[in-house]
Formats: structure tokens, sequence, C-alpha cells
């Protein structure tokens, strides 16, 4: 028998779904019936939800009736996973349809995909619960009213996102999970119920019901109407790893062949009937406004529509992007002043000493503490002090940035690649003054997002054009305007003291730095065994517009720590590997992925001159991730040449995408750690492209050897940003050990002009 284990088989025997009646409080998940022959099982959390807009969007055949679907099965016995999440390359809609799937019995090759659309009932009830209690179990008759609270608090902050690392193991491991095994519940349930036989006799895989004694089989869609007239229940029974046959398999994923043969649809790729094409461009310096310009010039150019100033920004619509892009470069503007217009780097990173100056020995907001870290560092053999310093960085997505919107009787249409469908509708209906319910996020996939897409203001922007203009437009950010008016990754400061006894034990850790945003564990490596530490933050108000970006604070704080505990490795005389197994002792699934990484590496063979590897581990969103550099210093600049990396995800849904979602984390960081600087002069910024905010090159790339361990087959853990923060310090550690200098600034390049 294949599924849930045999007990739990014969319990839901005993007890079998009851056919439908009408909802109750306890409904947490429900079915509804498709008249058409087709089925589709949802997520209900309270009777009474309005479905009106779920049924035109999921189920347009005649007489279908919908409830809050996360499944659909049709007559032909196509099973359409229906997923919460964005598509931005990394495997996210596979992922959690392999997961669905596998808890269904379906087969895999007749398994669909469709995003769910950006409407409160996909609000993230998931994302909550694994951010704020990941651990909470609850008996049946209260998870309707937990789960709901959830969805609650997440519709009314508008929270629908893709971003975080949650989407496998807070959507993936609750709803769809617990949709497609009850969803195989509700069908066994109905064929037992036609077949006469008991439900614990029946058997599913691939998509078909089988009764081995009488000989009767059936696939999926065949009983779709049958089972939607069953009851769901509330906590089906889940299969465990050894009964699982799709998860934790490379298998390959669905959206690769379209976007090799070009047939996948990004956002930029929209097309309305009567659109025309926007150019924008925005004040240099943030809060800037448009107080006069001359358009003159642009005016005569040919193809253009309108010329509008928008306050914030100016706009050139035209029959062509070409066009209005050519005719908004001739025009000119002047624009209000701000606080900001003396901004300059030298002035900010200034106004960041000058508050950690203030803060002095004990200011601050404390993050974590332990012990006394002032007496013992007062009483240590040996004390080492460091400074180090993160720049802004720019996202860079491939796809430029874009939206094309329609604003029509009183109703607004945004075609659109966001990690935030629901934001995006709360946000454009506030700045065009409409209904929430009468603006449609037609999401699409994304090239690239890494928390960029998160963000509001383009869309916002691509509706007051719509608005204003009068038709439907499709607005494109040029690079240049992507760079500077991006939400940046924030610059920051941290500072750190360290004593060492006399056997070379880190006995005192204080640290404090700037900004504090997300997630707040950041700063305060947990699972370092440290007696006495403290660590703490002041804030500093930034002219520039800051927004989530790849690990957000772990790209900036593991760079930090690992550095200086390198630092403090070498001033206890101590291999920095034997310091981290220090610190480890108490922490068995870090010290295993350390110890991983270092055996992949061959850590402690000898390596040519000028050549040296580099450690460092960061623990972040649910995943632990260990990596080692090579890195060549014979030549002018550093070249990585080699990185290992060993994750620890949890359970590794897919290992093909985790391999692949570490290996693009290891080149993203290179960039970032290499090249990566966003730069102010006069309050605006400084690069305006990829010429001078350079990405690492193809013949850069090192090669990457990634290895990933199961620790915790219970509890999925992210894999699209936590292969990131291990990066920078592994290659500047590595360059120390190379025999160049200690790096406290970055980017790296900038030491080897």
């Amino acid at each position: 028998m294949s599924g849930t284990d045999e007990k739990a088989e014969i319990a839901a025997a005993k007890n079998p779904p009851k056919k439908k009646g009408k909802w109750t409080r306890r409904a947490f998940i429900g079915a509804g019936a498709l008249t058409g022959g087709a089925l589709i099982v949802g997520v209900a959390v309270r009777p009474g939800n309005p479905t009106g807009k779920l049924k035109s969007m999921l189920a347009t055949g005649d007489g279908e009736a919908l409830i809050n679907a996360w499944v659909k099965i049709a007559p032909d016995n196509i099973v359409t996973a229906i997923v919460p999440h964005a598509e931005m390359g990394q495997g996210a809609h596979s992922a959690l349809a392999q997961m669905l799937a596998d808890e269904l019995d379906a087969d895999w090759n007749k398994v669909e995909i469709m995003e769910a659309p950006g409407v409160a009932l996909y609000a993230g009830a998931d994302i909550g619960r694994e951010f704020l209690v990941p651990e909470l179990e609850v008996p049946n008759i209260l998870e309707p009213t937990v789960q709901g609270t959830f969805l609650k608090l997440a519709d009314m902050m508008s929270i629908g996102f893709t971003g975080g690392s949650f989407s496998i193991r807070g959507a993936g491991n609750r709803s769809l999970r617990t949709a497609g095994a009850a969803a195989r519940q509700m069908l066994i349930a109905a064929a037992a119920e036609k077949w006469g036989v008991p439900a614990a006799e029946i058997s599913t895989a691939k998509s078909m019901l089988t009764h081995t004694a009488s000989g009767k089989s059936a696939t999926y869609g065949e009983f779709a109407a049958a089972a939607a007239l069953q009851d769901m229940p509330v906590k089906p029974p889940r299969k465990t790893p050894d009964q699982y046959r799709l998860m934790g398999k490379a298998i390959a994923r669905k959206d690769i062949p379209a976007k090799v043969d070009g047939s996948a649809i990004f956002g930029i790729d929209a097309k309305v009937d009567g659109m025309k094409y926007a150019a924008v461009k925005a004040p240099p310096v943030t809060g800037a406004r448009v107080e006069k310009m001359d358009a003159s010039a642009a005016k005569s150019m040919p193809g253009i529509l309108q010329i509008l100033n928008m306050g914030d920004f100016v706009a050139v619509i035209a029959d062509g992007y070409w066009q209005a892009q050519q005719a908004l470069g001739t025009i000119t503007a002047a624009y209000s002043k701000t606080e900001g217009d003396s901004a300059d780097q030298t002035a900010i990173f200034a106004a960041y000493a000058k508050a950690l100056d203030a803060a002095g020995a004990d200011g601050g907001d404390v993050e974590s503490e332990k012990g006394d870290a002032a007496a013992a560092f007062a009483s240590a053999a040996k004390k080492v002090k460091a400074e180090y310093q993160a720049p802004f960085l720019a996202h860079a997505t491939m796809e430029p940035m874009n939206c094309t919107a329609r604003v029509k009787d009183g109703r607004c249409d945004l075609w659109v690649g966001t990690q935030n469908p629901l934001g995006v509708r709360r946000d454009v209906a506030a700045a065009i003054g409409i209904g929430e319910d009468n603006v449609t996020v037609h999401n699409a996939y994304l090239g690239g997002g890494f928390g960029r897409r998160s963000d509001s203001d383009v869309p916002v922007m691509a509706a007051r054009l719509a608005k204003a203009a009068g038709y439907p437009v499709k607005m494109i950010w040029s690079r240049e305007e992507d760079t500077a008016q991006d939400h940046y990754r924030p610059s920051a400061i941290s500072r750190f003291e360290a004593g060492i006894d006399a056997n070379g034990k880190l006995i005192s850790w204080n640290n404090i730095h700037t900004h504090s945003f997300d997630p707040k564990e950041a700063p305060t490596m947990p699972y370092y065994d440290i007696d006495n530490h403290l660590i703490r933050k002041v804030d500093v108000p930034m002219h520039l517009r800051f927004g989530p970006w790849r690990s957000v604070d772990h790209s900036q704080h593991s760079w930090f720590i690992e550095s200086f505990l390198d630092e403090v490795s070498e001033a206890a005389g101590k291999d920095p590997l034997e310091m981290r197994r220090m610190l480890l002792q108490n922490a068995p699934r870090h010290l295993a992925v350390l110890n991983k990484a270092a055996e992949m590496a061959g850590w402690g063979k000898p390596l040519p001159a000028g050549h040296g590897r580099g450690i460092a581990i960061a623990a972040s969103f649910g995943s632990i991730v260990a990596e080692v550099a090579e890195v060549d210093l014979t030549s002018v600049k550093p070249r990585v040449t080699k990185v290992f990396c060993c994750a620890d995800v949890g359970f590794a849904m897919n290992p093909g995408g985790v391999k692949a979602q570490m290996e693009s984390a290891v080149i993203d960081g290179l960039s970032a750690a290499l090249y990566g600087e966003i730069t102010v002069k006069d309050g605006a910024v400084q690069q305006s492209n990829f010429h001078d905010y350079q990405m690492l090159r193809i013949n850069e790339a090192p090669q990457i050897i990634v290895e990933i361990i199961n620790g915790d087959p219970d509890r999925p853990g992210g894999a699209g940003e936590p292969g990131l923060p291990p990066v920078a310090p592994a290659v500047t550690n590595a360059i120390r050990a190379a025999g160049g200098k200690r790096i406290y600034q970055l980017p790296i390049a900038k030491h080897f002009a």
C-alpha cells in the first residue's frame, strides 16, 4: 500500500470522510465540486469566504463550485497544483508542486502548475506561522482557529510574498502537503463508496486508484466529482520520509523547458490591446520633486504621445519603448532641495562612526547578552579589536523593472512579475483611489527578484501613468534608472572587541553595529558557545531607500562575524577550523556541516605559494551552510578558484534545486564581495550600469562543489538565501591565508586596484 502508513490508513478507513454538508467552524480544509467533472481542493478557514473571484480565475467551466483552491483534478486526469508563491528562478513552483503531488500520489508527468491569484484567500498564513511559531502544533479542533488567525493577520497586513526562503518550509510543508494528503483521502473514500469495498484496501499510485482484490481501478479524474462530495479531514496523515516517492528526488523543474525555448512569459512580455510604452526618470536624490522641466525637444520626436510631470518622476509615453527612452534623454529638469542633497559616502560612514562612538561601551540596544563581556575582556591575556564596513548594494535583476497597467471603469489590471502580489494590490489601490477588490494582479515569471520585486514602487508608478494617460501603459525602467533608484541593501559598520585567555580560548565577545532590520538573529550567532558576549546596535538615519537583499542582514553580519573570528583565531594561534570546532561543541548539526565542508576542501593539505583557503559558516532561514573558498593571489587581483559548500537544509525536497540555489548564491555572493558597491555623491547614486556596478564574469566563476546533508527530515529549511552569507568571509579569510592583507572594507576589488 502506498501513501500514509498502514495504521493511519486503517484508522481512516474506520472513520471515512463523510459526505459534504454545510461548512462548520471546524472546516480548515475543504473541497468544491465542479459539475464539469473536475475537483478543486483548497484551504478554508471560516464559512462564508468570498469565492467569486477564485471561480472566475481558476474554475471557468459551467456550474463549477470553488472553495479556496490548492488542487484541481480534471476529468482527463491532469492534476493542477495551485501554488501561492512566485517563480523567480529559484524553482519554488516545481518544488511546491512536487510536495503536493507526492502526498496525493499523483503522476508527476500529468501535473501542471498554476500560480495562485493575488487575493486575500491566498494571504501568507503559513509565512506568519513559520516565522512566529514554527514548532506550534495544536489539536485538530483548534487547527482551524489557529490557521484562521494567521490567515486573517496575513490578510490585514497584505502578506503574500515570496522571500525569506519561506516557500518550502512554510506553504509547502504546511498547506500544500496537507491539501495533497487530504485530497488523496477524499478520492479513496469516494472510490470505496462506489465500489463497496473498505477504504483501507484501496491503494493509490500515479494518479490511479486500485482495489487489487476485485481488480477494479480508475483514474483520479474519474472520481473527481464524487470526491468533491466528501468532507475534507482537518489534519490528514502525511507521509514519512521512507514513503516519499517524489520528495527528496532531484526531479527536473517544470518551468525550465519554456525558459529554454523562449515561450515562458515574464512581466516584460505582457501584451494588452491598446498598450503604449513609457520610459521614466525620477529625481537623482531620493525625496526630491520635479519642479519644472523642458521637454521642447522631446515633443517633436516621432512616436511621442504624451510627456508627463508626475511630481516624483517624469514620463514619456510613446508608440515604442525605444522612442520613449530616446525622447526622455532630451528632457532637462529642475528638482526641489532635500536634506539628502549634501550626503556623500564619507559623510554617511562618518555619521555611522559618530553614532557608534556616542554609544560607547554600554550604549545602544542590546540584541543578545550572556555573562559579563566587559569583565572577561578586562582579564583577557590577549585582546583583539577591529572595525568592518559593508557598502550599499543594488539588486541588479536581469529582467529590467517593469509593469503593464490598465485603469478602466474603476478597475485596475496589472501585468507584472512581483514577489508580493497582495502588497502590490494594496498599494496600487491606495495610490489611485480605488478599492483593493478592484485591483487584479496578473503575476508572471520574475527575471530575478532577490528582494527587489517585493516593493510596490514600480507597479504604483505604472498604475498612476495608466490612469493619467487614459489607456494601457507598459512602463519599463532603464538599467540606469534601476541602478540609481533601487531599494538598496544598507551599508553598515560593525565594531568588535574579543578577549582570549592564556590557553587560546575565546572568553569575551563584544560587538556593536549600525542598523538592524531582518532577521533579528543575524548579528547574534546563537550557535557559537561564548561564555561572555554582548551584542548591540544603534540606528542611524539613511536618506537612500533600503529594502530586502538576498539573505538580508545575514549578508553583512556573517561577513563581519566570520571575518573577525578568523582574526581572533590568528591572535590565539589557532587554526580557524579548530577555533570554530571549539565553539560549536554544543551545536552538533552545525559542527557536522563545518566538518563536512572542511573535508570536501581537503582542509590542512598544503597549497602552492600564493594560494589560500578560508572557511566560514552561517545559519539562516532554517538552514546551515559552511563554505571553504580557495583563492589564488599570484596575479594582480585575487582569483577565487574553488568554493566547497556543505548545506544542511533539514530535508532537501529537491536536492537538484537546492544545489542550484547554493551555486547561484555563491555566484551572487562573489559578485557582491568582489565588486559590489553603491556610492553616493551630492545625495545621488554614482553608479549607472554594469560597467560601474560590476557582476562576476563567467571567466571569473570558480568551480563550485556542493554537498547536501538532511539533518532534520521533519523540518525543511530554506535554500534560496542561506548559501550567500558564508561566501564573502570565506573569500576574505582565504586572501589572508594566502598571504594577503585582512580585508576590513568591502568590496575586495578596491584593495587591489
